[in-house]
Order: C-alpha cells, then structure tokens, then sequence
C-alpha cells in the first residue's frame, strides 16, 4: 500500500468544488455520498491498485484541487460510464474525470504517453507511428498500403478548437 501524504489545510481549496459543478458534466457532484458503487463496477479498477473514481470524487469535493489535477490516476478513467450508469444519485463520475482532465490539460498537466500520442498524429496523422518492418509485411502479404493520414486537416482543426495552444504550453 502506498503511504498518502496527510492533507494540509493550504492544499484546500474551497470553492473548488463549486467551480466544478458550474461545468457542463460537474453539476451533480455533490450528490455524491461516497457510497463506493462507482469504484466497484468500475473495470479499470478491478485491474488498478489505484484507480479509484470514489477517491478522485472525493478529493474534488474537498478541495484538493492541486492533488486532483496532478493526479496520474485522474487519466486511468476509461470513459465506459459504468460508475455514471451505476450511481443510485445520479452523479456523472465519467463526466465529472472529463472536467477534472480537462482543467488538468489547461494548466499543460498532461501525462508524456498522451503527449505522444497527440504529436504522432500532427506528424502523420495516426495515434501510433507504423513501423518500416510493418509496412514492408503487409506488402508481402500483398495487402494494400495502408491510406495517407492528414496531419494537416488535424492540425487546421485542433487549432480551431484551441488545443494547440494547450500543447504549446506544455512545452514550456
């Protein structure tokens, strides 16, 4: 088990919590009474010792803004809407993570996997780079070349959404 740093009341921030629940996707927040029924069904954390989407709901509840956004497990959500489908309040847990991920984007808190990932696709226009060796397979096999991605289409559109702007701070 890993040991958790005990809470500080500077790390509080108390409009934190109301901050989200004027979000789309984080207004039912405080409904939730910690009840665990989205931690249970959740199938990421049947797999993880520490994803659990109760303590991420809790944290933000109390204000733990700082240790939510940095949060590696804050990314591990699969976005399957178990915990949301399941909660007898009514909380949207998913949507709520999606919120908390996306304050963490803002402040350039992304995890380097992602980083990645986004950067594969402005180069080529696929989430992963295909090897060489992968390439000359599928000619061996005959099969047809793989299509073109459109880096550019992506780029043009993620500008427009602001995203780039979001990736460039995080260079810094």
């Amino acid at each position: 088990m890993v040991e958790k740093e005990p809470i500080k009341a500077s790390e509080i921030d108390t409009k934190f919590k109301y901050e989200i629940t004027k979000m789309h996707g984080g207004e039912k927040l405080m409904r939730c009474f910690q009840c665990g029924t989205c931690t249970s069904d959740c199938p990421v954390a049947r797999f993880s010792e520490t994803y659990r989407p109760r303590q991420i709901i809790r944290m933000t509840q109390l204000g733990l803004k700082e240790r939510v956004l940095n949060s590696d497990t804050l990314w591990l959500c699969a976005s399957c809407f178990t915990c949301t489908d399941r909660c007898p309040q009514g909380v949207e847990v998913a949507s709520v993570i999606r919120v908390l991920r996306n304050l963490a984007a803002e402040k350039g808190i992304v995890p380097r996997v992602f980083k990645e990932q986004v950067s594969s696709v402005l180069d080529s226009g696929y989430a992963y780079k295909i090897p060489e060796l992968r390439m000359k397979k599928r000619e061996s096999l005959g099969l047809p070349p793989l299509p073109k991605g459109n880096p550019e289409s992506i780029c043009k559109t993620l500008r427009g959404l602001g995203f780039l702007k979001h990736l460039e701070k995080q260079g810094e």
